[in-house]
Formats: structure tokens, sequence, C-alpha cells
């Protein structure tokens, strides 16, 4: 662990990393599945189009494949997503050059306690007749 540690530290540090292939093209992927390219992350919607999905493909958007995916996704919003499946096929450069320029990075839900804020660890969730531990 440690040695493998220090061996992607130091293809950092000399810039040996590999850029990944492009996952390889599918099929249209179902209601609510990421699609990504780069950094951006869009949601698939009900409506979405087989010609719509040829499009992105050839644009190099690509589903994302597994699930504990790391990486950090600037989120396009839904309200976008919907107006480029509702588009013209001659519009969708346009509308998604403006959904990819609103897009978001969304804030991360990771806050367990917020100062100030109630501890849930004090919210009484023992069974009737059976006393807390303190």
């Amino acid at each position: 662990m440690l040695i493998a540690s220090l061996r992607n530290r130091v293809r950092v540090i000399f810039n040996i990393r590999q850029k990944r292939k492009p996952a390889r093209r599918t099929g249209k992927p179902a209601i609510g599945t990421f699609v990504v390219r780069d950094d951006v992350r869009l949601t698939t919607v009900a409506g979405m189009s087989d010609e719509l999905w040829r499009w992105l493909l050839e644009q190099g958007w690509r589903e994302v494949r597994f699930q504990h995916d790391r990486r950090r996704y600037r989120d396009i919003p839904a309200v976008w997503v919907t107006r480029l499946v509702d588009a013209a096929p001659d519009m969708y450069a346009r509308i998604l050059a403006a959904a990819v320029a609103r897009a978001a990075q969304r804030p991360s839900l990771r806050v367990i306690n917020a100062p100030g804020a109630p501890s849930k660890a004090k919210a009484s969730t023992a069974r009737p007749g059976v006393s807390a531990r303190k």
C-alpha cells in the first residue's frame, strides 16, 4: 500500500501518468444514468432520442460504467438537460455549450455535525422498555 502510494506520487510529480483511453461506445443508457465528458456530467432523462445519444457519443460523452467513481464533476442542471432533449438536432451544440457553461460542482454532502446543530447520537432511538447507554 505504501509502495503503491509512493509510486503514484512519483508518477504525478514527473507527469508520467498516461491519459485513459475513452470508454467504448455503448447503447443508449437508462434513465437516471450519469454520462460524462472530461469534468462535466449530466443525468439522462426520459425522452432522450437515439439521435441525440449518437450525437453525444460523437462529442465524446460516455456512460459512467463503474459504481464508486471518486472523480469530481460539474453537473449540468436538469433544466438544461431537458432543453437539450426537447431541442431540434441543429440546436444541440448551442444548447449543450450553454448547459456546460452553467454546470456547477455539487457541494459535498459529507457534513456529519455542523457547529451548533444537535447531534444525531443524542436522539432517542432506543426501543421501548430498553434503557439507553450513556
